[in-house]
């Protein structure tokens, strides 16, 4: 006998533990730290290191950037592949499905029809 599920509760995952989400932020996370590496060196480069050395402020760069990247990036991923459908099918779903109107006269004809069936729906009843 399968269990019942709970009211108020989602079956499904979780957007942390959907799969896109985490690759989002590693890759986030790596154009994060490769950005904070050039700006770093070119700032440390540019006016010094300051009190704290070379490292710490390099790191600092590195981490802020990696870690502002790896949110967006995150949340871009999440948005993008929200849907009920894998990423491949949604794609395919996308290409083999017709599109609403064809041209401006296509839809007039389609408008014109919609008010002849809502005019005879109302004088039926």
């Amino acid at each position: 006998m399968p269990a019942v599920p709970q009211q108020g509760h989602p079956a499904g995952l979780t957007v942390w533990q959907k799969p896109l989400a985490r690759m989002g932020a590693l890759m986030g996370a790596g154009v994060g730290l490769t950005m904070g590496f050039l700006f770093g060196s070119y700032s440390i480069m540019r006016g010094g290191a300051g009190p704290r050395g070379v490292l710490p402020t390099l790191s600092q760069y590195m981490l802020g950037s990696a870690a502002t990247f790896s949110f967006f990036l995150a949340i871009g991923s999440v948005i993008r592949n929200d849907g009920e459908l894998p990423p491949h099918l949604e794609a395919a779903r996308m290409q083999l499905a017709s599109p609403v109107m064809r041209s401006r006269a296509d839809g007039l004809s389609n408008m014109r029809l919609q008010w002849a069936l809502e005019k005879q729906r109302r004088s039926s009843q």
